[in-house]
């Protein structure tokens, strides 16, 4: 059930966050406005830089969420697939029934 949600809510998450980037000028500096620029939520550059800080949101609730549903689907796994193979792979190989029969030692055959 809560993996059920958390998987709609990372789906929810991916549209919003390719939308919050298409919506972005290309000509922003994009990542490098988090690493110590002056820029405020409605600065001089209007919604560029709440855009961007929007985007930074939503991208870390998409990695946060991602973490818990790794977490999640890790701990509910009970076996490996590799687990499963190895006990696939102790199959006996099947018996032929019928018998092979060699011909007679007189008989050759006709050549001409």
């Amino acid at each position: 059930m809560t993996t059920s949600f958390l998987l709609i809510v990372q789906i929810i998450l991916v549209v919003i966050l390719v939308i919050a980037v298409l919506l972005q000028k290309s000509s922003s500096i994009g990542l490098g406005a988090y690493s110590g620029s002056n820029e405020s939520v409605f600065g001089a550059k209007g919604p560029n830089s709440f855009l961007a800080k929007t985007t930074f949101l939503i991208g870390f609730l998409f990695v946060s969420n991602t973490i818990a549903l790794g977490y999640l689907y890790s701990s509910t796994a009970q076996t490996s697939v590799v687990d499963n193979m190895v006990e696939t792979t102790n199959v006996v190989a099947p018996v032929a029934t019928t018998p092979v029969v060699a011909p007679a030692k007189d008989e050759t055959p006709a050549t001409k």
